[in-house]
């Protein structure tokens, strides 16, 4: 799992130094989340390729998830704050695989810390939307994951990397 991170990592390093957009074949012309934030993704821009990538998930995920104002006024507050603490123990968990003292003991904290946050929010969500839209949720997070490195793959290899 760290080889793929790395690995990832890489290739986004590459792309970008290449000058390459990531938009997992969502078109870039005005992305709009319907959480009323605008973001484009057109080259030349200063948004790093994170913040490319969130906006073409948000995008993503709201066509999949067809939300209601309502339910997106709501939802999308609450996902990016899942999605911040996600991320968090991900970096500790990285920080404790590259440190000399990193246990195994400690990955498995941090796999459960994982899995807490996402129950937690899972019962969060409930609140919010039905559990057939956090069904397509997790399956178009994985969708869209798994296209992005299909794509920063392919470009690589385009790119000679």
């Amino acid at each position: 799992m760290i080889k793929l991170f790395r690995y990832i990592v890489i290739v986004i390093v590459i792309a970008v130094a290449a000058g390459y957009e990531v938009s997992a074949q969502i078109p870039t012309n005005n992305l709009q989340p319907t959480n009323g934030v605008k973001r484009n993704l057109q080259p030349g821009n200063n948004k790093g390729v994170g913040q490319k990538i969130e906006a073409a998930r948000n995008k993503f995920l709201s066509q999949q998830l067809d939300l209601t104002d309502d339910e997106a006024d709501k939802f999308w507050p609450l996902y990016h704050q899942y999605q911040e603490e996600l991320k968090a123990v991900r970096i500790l968990k990285r920080l404790n695989s590259k440190s000399a003292s990193g246990s195994a003991e400690k990955e498995l904290y941090y796999d459960n810390q994982m899995l807490t946050t996402k129950r937690r929010y899972l019962d969060e969500f409930l609140k919010i939307i039905p559990s057939s839209k956090i069904s397509i949720l997790y399956k178009s997070e994985r969708a869209f994951n798994d296209e992005v490195i299909k794509q920063l793959s392919e470009r690589s290899i385009r790119a000679g990397n």
